[in-house]
């Protein structure tokens, strides 16, 4: 082989050798920057599956919100009732006097009830329209929460279910005052209904549960109850006509009520009860005129003198 094939041949075997380590060394740097960038490189993050709960607050007020407007009416009522617990809530104040125009009854007794508990001192125009009602239930209801409400107005309606008249210079029964005066509807009013009107305790409940079908007494009861503190001196004369009623409930209740009106003037017209045939009103009536009988004579007619 001559010098210059042979130098030939050993310059290609070095090219080939020098490429061959590049290519190598090329080689090994991509693979290199192949493995840091997967090191670098952050995994994926998992996509969100759900929402952040809700705050307690805002999934109660949803529940409230939604069985306000819910289809069912038992479920209106409800949520409306337990509005009540809010005192001092616009919005609760809010839902509870529109629920006042709602086309169910029911509702609208759980509305008027609610204002009462929540002690809602700017629905009392609502609650006024709502003794217009034509459910009793619902009239009664919106008495209740007016005289919490310190409104004279609920007690006409306590004076026509007592007596089933109005007041000589009332108008506000109006319609209404034949719906009062009907047995049967006012003994839908009996303790069961939960309506939250009735004040008794003790020989209150003993009343309630001698309720008959047509037996109105238990409303008039309350009623006579609820008179107790009108200051108008045509309730002390009906509270007085009262204690001769026939049912026994009613006459118990009249002398309760008569008892915390503080009114000695009353003392002889009650008398005859202290001859009654049943031992509560005859017990009553003695409590009552032994409280009237100890008061002084000057606080007695101070109290019934106040407008």
């Amino acid at each position: 082989m001559s010098k210059r094939l042979w130098a030939t041949c050993l310059f290609g075997l070095m090219v080939s050798a020098i490429l061959g380590i590049a290519c190598a060394r090329s080689v090994s740097v991509f693979a290199q920057a192949q493995a840091a960038a997967q090191q670098k490189s952050p995994e994926p993050k998992a996509a969100a599956t759900s929402a952040p709960a809700p705050a307690p607050g805002e999934k109660a007020w949803g529940i409230l919100r939604d069985g306000i407007k819910d289809k069912s009416a038992d479920k209106r009522a409800l949520a409306v009732r337990a509005l009540g617990l809010l005192t001092g809530n616009a919005e609760a104040e809010e839902s509870a006097k529109a629920a006042l125009g709602d086309s169910k009854a029911g509702v609208r007794l759980a509305a008027a009830v609610a204002l009462g508990a929540m002690h809602a001192e700017h629905a009392k125009i609502e609650l006024e329209g709502a003794l217009e009602d034509s459910e009793p239930s619902v009239v009664m209801a919106a008495a209740n929460s007016l005289l919490l409400l310190h409104d004279p107005l609920a007690y006409d309606i306590y004076f026509a279910v007592l007596t089933g008249e109005r007041r000589a210079d009332k108008g506000l029964v109006k319609g209404q005052l034949d719906t009062l005066k009907d047995k049967k509807q006012m003994a839908k009013l009996g303790f069961d209904e939960g309506i939250g009107f009735i004040p008794f305790a003790g020989m209150g409940y003993e009343a309630f549960k001698t309720v008959t079908k047509g037996d109105s007494s238990p409303v008039r009861a309350a009623a006579a109850k609820q008179l107790a503190r009108d200051p108008d001196p045509a309730t002390g004369k009906a509270l007085v006509a009262a204690t001769a009623d026939k049912k026994w409930q009613v006459r118990a209740a009249a002398l309760e009520a008569i008892a915390q009106r503080d009114d000695r003037a009353l003392i002889e017209m009650v008398a005859p009860a202290l001859d009654d045939e049943k031992d509560v009103v005859r017990f009553t009536a003695a409590a009552c005129i032994v409280h009237l009988s100890a008061l002084p004579a000057e606080k007695s007619k101070a109290k019934n003198e106040k407008p």
